[in-house]
């Protein structure tokens, strides 16, 4: 097939060897099936931002930062530069997440190289060496649906572990390889200890995972994953290897409405206190 414009750098700079076909159109990118030397990969293509679905909300990029000053300056007053920067750093989170969660034990595809906003990645396949299909597209039965669920929650565990949230986790990105399930598509991942979205993305990511498992085993719709991994995150508690229950009751401390009362009025009196003597240095 001809070339991609966007990837005639990685052809030109020996990164790559030749393009097969195009695997896929995103919200986000698209992704071309490519070989390099004897083995065949897959090279993700940001779309740029006014031509992809998915924005930049403030809520997948609260707390990211930029070691250069000139750069961060420039992305708060939003001018050219500084949306430029900000669209490479869009770009540059799938690639540290997927460093960062491969090295922790993650099932993600193996990143191996980011050049001119193309992301070179290995390419996920099924037992018949073809690209594996995302989850959305199989049919499960309850015993797999389980199996495949109790799976994937474990990584979301590793991932929380290793302090990273996916953010949009759902059957449409997840793939299922020849060796289990994948998680893909990793721009919008937040730093779970430095959003203060983070504890309602993980639940969101986990209710999507059991929502979706839940039409084939219906038990699963009564579970409360999210919330449990999250307090235990919270406490300090959580490691890849925590024995999960599914439930999660919140203990709520019942409120001393007499010790309360007790509170304001002594924050009445002494502001009362106060005035009073601001009065007297005043000669009032």
């Amino acid at each position: 097939m001809k070339i991609p414009h966007r990837l005639l750098p990685l052809l030109e700079d020996g990164l790559i060897d030749g393009v097969s076909r195009q695997l896929m159109s995103g919200k986000e990118a698209m992704v071309f099936v490519v070989h390099c030397g004897d083995e065949v990969r897959c090279a993700k293509v940001y779309k740029e931002a006014n031509k992809r679905a998915f924005r930049q909300a403030v809520d997948y990029t609260e707390n990211r930062k930029t070691k250069n000053t000139r750069q961060a300056r420039a992305m708060a007053k939003g001018t050219r530069f500084g949306r430029q920067a900000q669209e490479q750093a869009w770009q540059s989170a799938e690639v540290d997440a997927l460093y960062r969660l491969a090295a922790a034990g993650v099932r993600v595809p193996t990143p191996y190289n980011f050049h001119e906003g193309v992301l070179l990645m290995e390419l996920v396949t099924n037992d018949e060496g073809e690209a594996a299909p995302r989850l959305n597209d199989l049919e499960f039965t309850p015993e797999l649906a389980r199996s495949l669920h109790d799976e994937l929650i474990t990584q979301v565990v590793r991932m929380l572990c290793a302090g990273v949230i996916h953010g949009d986790l759902s059957e449409y990105n997840i793939l299922v390889g020849s060796d289990g399930p994948v998680i893909i598509d990793l721009p919008q991942a937040v730093d779970a200890a430095g959003n203060n979205h983070a504890a309602r993305m993980l639940e969101r990511d986990v209710a999507n995972l059991r929502n979706y498992f839940g039409r084939y085993a219906p038990e699963l719709l009564d579970t409360h994953y999210g919330k449990e991994i999250w307090a235990l995150f919270e406490a300090g508690v959580l490691h890849p290897e925590v024995q999960l229950t599914g439930r999660f009751e919140r203990v709520e401390t019942p409120v001393d409405l007499e010790s309360v009362m007790g509170e304001i009025e002594d924050a009445r009196f002494e502001e009362a206190a106060r005035r009073l003597r601001q009065q007297t240095m005043n000669g009032d």
